[in-house]
């Protein structure tokens, strides 16, 4: 039997392991062997989020950065989170009609055939998918729904029998358990891969897991055998650690079990060369396998959140201080009724915990989205009865929850296209400028974006006369360099002065 993998090295494998960090070079370096290596589906930054990232960070053109994946990978089926109209899709609250132009772009792009929604955070069966689904498919897009996992009172094996069953009720391409915090364990999996099959009517079930707590690989194994169809790898550095399981080490312990793939290991084994020297070339973490750690079990953060926790702290001089920051992030969680530690509610935990400690207060200050959740701005997982009440309270009291109720009173299903672009400097603005504009709030960044210039080239391994030759240049006291095989011959003489 082939199993079938989904790559996600340019995207969960960067946000888990080098905070959204791996750049358009990087990528183009690699992507047109990623295309022949044999994937089912690539994952792609393809995303609002992603987009701001690239732009505030990396100083580069995320449309840019789409097409070229595009290009160098014209025959696999590109993936992405999210699409549709999801009122989240770019800032909250985002009238339906940028989403729905964000998606149409990406899908006229070639960049964007399968889209991967997670179905039991905010509403997002009943609110966002029963109209989203449909529009996917009329653009062709195949949409994979994810019932995402966690551990918690609420979470049971009703709620994931449930969440299964009307998800297949959308009759998405396929539904995959989605652990985003790699708490699954193979008796945990045991249990709810059946109940999943069982639910989903015949829709295949693939598995998304990380390595955070060292098991992933293992449960992999037990889920092949349990009917899962689809494994979402990573290709090293870029997995591993607290991203998905290596691409390598998981094809070769299936094959012992008994499986087989289309993928061609030798190729992805000089990707993977390739890719550790772009790594220790720009001094980026490598993904090493991970010890059992319990203390996952109970702070449930994914590993894309500890990393950008751990960046933006660095950043503002506190990266000592994420132990603290963990610490709170599991108080809040308990005082909001547990909701799935997953975007974007994990983000918005994460930065009120870094809040909370950085201040020496808590809640001294409270971000918008902290106010939302009170209001029930998230559906299913926010305001409800399981919510500390004196918190809801203090919450919905602050001046701030007035002005975004008043915010929040004309539907965003009301605002049209003319009046955003009207907004965002007239008729004359293209729909990619638009989009940028929309996502950054404002021109500046993207001002800054394009006076870095173009994206830095990366070489890699496979192009070792021309790493030579940049290594030459950096050697004044060396004249040239004679390669000889056989009869033939090439001389590299240095022009820097000595």
């Amino acid at each position: 039997m082939d199993v079938k993998y989904l790559d996600t090295t340019f995207r969960d494998g960067s946000q888990s392991l080098w905070a959204c960090n791996m750049r358009s070079g990087m990528m183009e370096a690699v992507a047109a062997d990623m295309d022949r290596a044999g994937f089912d589906v690539i994952e792609v930054p393809a995303n609002p989020i992603y987009f701001k990232k690239i732009v505030r960070d990396l100083k580069e053109n995320p449309w840019d950065m789409m097409r070229m994946l595009s290009d160098k990978m014209p025959n696999t089926p590109k993936s992405c989170m999210g699409g549709g109209f999801n009122l989240n899709v770019i800032g909250t609250p985002t009238p339906p009609v940028l989403g729905k132009l964000f998606t149409e772009l990406l899908v006229n792009m070639g960049v964007f055939q399968r889209s991967q929604m997670t179905c039991n955070t905010a509403d997002q069966l009943s609110r966002v998918m029963p109209k989203a689904v449909p529009f996917l498919k009329n653009l062709g897009v195949d949409v994979a729904i994810a019932v995402s996992y966690s551990i918690s009172p609420r979470h049971t094996n009703d709620h994931y029998a449930e969440k299964t069953k009307l998800a297949a009720e959308l009759k998405p391409d396929a539904i995959y358990l989605k652990d985003q915090g790699g708490l699954l364990t193979v008796d945990s999996i045991r249990q709810i891969i059946p109940i999943m099959i069982e639910n989903a009517g015949g829709i295949p079930i693939e598995l998304h897991s990380h390595c955070t707590t060292g098991l992933a690989p293992l449960v992999y194994m037990e889920a092949l055998k349990l009917g899962v169809t689809m494994l979402h790898t990573g290709v090293p550095p870029l997995a591993e650690g607290s991203a998905q399981p290596s691409v390598l080490s998981t094809v070769k312990n299936a094959e012992l079990l008994g499986y087989s793939s289309k993928l061609d290991t030798e190729l992805l084994a000089d990707i993977s060369a390739r890719l550790m020297t772009i790594a220790r070339a720009d001094n980026m973490p490598i993904g090493e396998p991970m010890e059992y750690d319990y203390a996952q079990y109970v702070h449930q953060i994914p590993g894309g959140v500890i990393s950008n926790l751990r960046f933006q702290l660095a950043e503002i001089g506190l990266d000592d201080r994420l132990g603290e920051v963990i610490e709170e992030c599991i108080k809040i969680r308990e005082e909001l009724g547990y909701p799935v530690m997953i975007t974007p509610l994990s983000q918005y935990i994460g930065t009120q915990a870094a809040i909370n400690v950085a201040t020496g207060a808590r809640y001294k200050m409270v971000i918008d989205e902290m106010i939302r959740f009170a209001q029930g701005g998230y559906g299913e997982d926010s305001g409800a009865p399981w919510m500390d009440q004196n918190l809801k309270d203090k919450f919905l009291g602050l001046p701030r929850a007035r002005e975004l109720a008043e915010i929040g009173r004309r539907p965003v299903e009301d605002i049209s296209l003319d009046e955003i672009r009207a907004q965002m400097g007239g008729a004359g603005v293209s729909d990619e400028e638009l989009i940028l504009r929309a996502i950054m709030q404002g021109t500046q960044e993207i001002e800054e974006m394009r006076a870095a210039g173009p994206w830095r080239k990366y070489l890699g391994a496979n192009l070792p006369l021309k790493t030579l030759m940049q290594e030459l240049g950096k050697a004044r006291s060396v004249r040239y360099i004679k390669i000889q095989r056989g009869a033939d011959s090439v001389i590299l003489r240095n022009q820097v002065p000595a």
